[in-house]
């Protein structure tokens, strides 16, 4: 059976994914200059996929998850599973969405941090709280997301090994 095929991308989609990465380049940017390195799109255990996971200069795993428009902010509901795989978990937000539903109880202010970011910068408006992991669960996730730059890295400069691996 052939299979049917896949729709361009509409132009509001190519638009939010854009915007997606400049705030991802903002986060990235602030990130770098405190020592917090971070690698985009990291598959989790749980079948979710973190935007943004890195590493602090203590060891910390940190989770950015990157919402561009209200409708993809308020339409998460699964949101809450990165908390069991980070230390620290901040709300990456584009400068014109508006933050007011990230004061409320469903978006539980008080265990997450608030950043908001463009292509060139980023700033922390609510630090994230250290809710530590385990350790036995912080060292399996350092050393996936490790595992994770490493195969990146090799595959960036040769391809022939895409296919070797997990």
């Amino acid at each position: 059976m052939a299979s049917l095929p896949i729709p361009p991308a509409s132009p509001i989609d190519s638009a939010e994914a854009q915007t997606a990465r400049m705030v991802a380049r903002g986060i990235g940017r602030l990130f770098a200059r405190n020592d917090i390195w971070c690698l985009p799109e990291m598959p989790l255990r749980s079948g979710r996929r973190a935007d943004l996971m890195g590493i602090d200069a203590k060891g910390h795993v940190i989770i950015v998850e990157i919402k561009v428009s209200r409708a993809d902010l308020l339409g998460d509901g699964k949101w809450t599973d990165y908390l069991d795989h980070c230390d620290r978990f901040f709300w990456g937000l584009a400068p014109g969405l508006d933050r007011a539903c990230m004061e409320t109880e469903a978006f539980r202010p008080a265990d997450c941090g608030l950043i908001v970011a463009d292509g060139y910068d980023a700033e922390i408006l609510r630090p994230a709280p250290l809710l530590p992991l385990a350790a036995a669960r912080r060292k399996a996730e350092i050393e996936r997301l490790a595992r994770a730059s490493l195969r990146r890295q090799v595959v960036g400069s040769d391809p022939e090994c895409a296919g070797w691996g997990g």
